[in-house]
């Protein structure tokens, strides 16, 4: 059996130790750029079949329900989620530090059957979306005997 696995040539300049990414740098003179990036959040789904409907959780954390946009369309879902954090660090009555960073995620996927668009749900809490996607009355497969 074969394993697929997500690859995210960026992922590695998020992490905590990025020293080996420094003294490279360090050599030249040049101030390390991605030592402080704080990429978008990935969207990480399980998808639950049943009968009737489709029940996904998606992990989305660190974005507002309002910055969440949800598209169906007949066998096909899209998720996307923009992230916005701005901090800002005063000494006195001035900014001695201001850093904003927005970033979006994205997550297509395809079901096997589509979609009743008219009666999805979705909710938004503590991080994670939870879809319910019924099953369209005639999405379902047909089978044709061979003759």
């Amino acid at each position: 059996m074969t394993t697929l696995s997500r690859w995210n040539p960026l992922k590695s300049l998020a992490r905590a130790d990025v020293s080996e990414f420094d003294d490279f740098f360090r050599s030249f003179g040049l101030r390390p750029v991605f030592k402080d990036v704080q990429l978008a959040p990935e969207i990480r789904i399980d998808v639950i079949e049943n009968d009737d409907a489709y029940d996904i959780s998606a992990d989305v954390p660190g974005v507002r329900k309002e910055d969440i946009d949800i598209a169906v369309a007949g066998n096909q879902v899209s998720i996307t989620a923009e992230s916005r954090r701005e901090s800002e660090k005063k000494n006195g009555d001035r900014a001695v530090v201001s850093e904003r960073c927005y970033g979006q995620a994205f997550r297509s996927f395809s079901l096997s059957s589509d979609v009743d668009e008219a009666k999805a749900e979705a909710r938004y809490e503590n991080g994670v979306l939870t879809l319910h996607l019924p099953k369209k009355a005639d999405g379902h497969q047909r089978h044709i005997k061979v003759s």
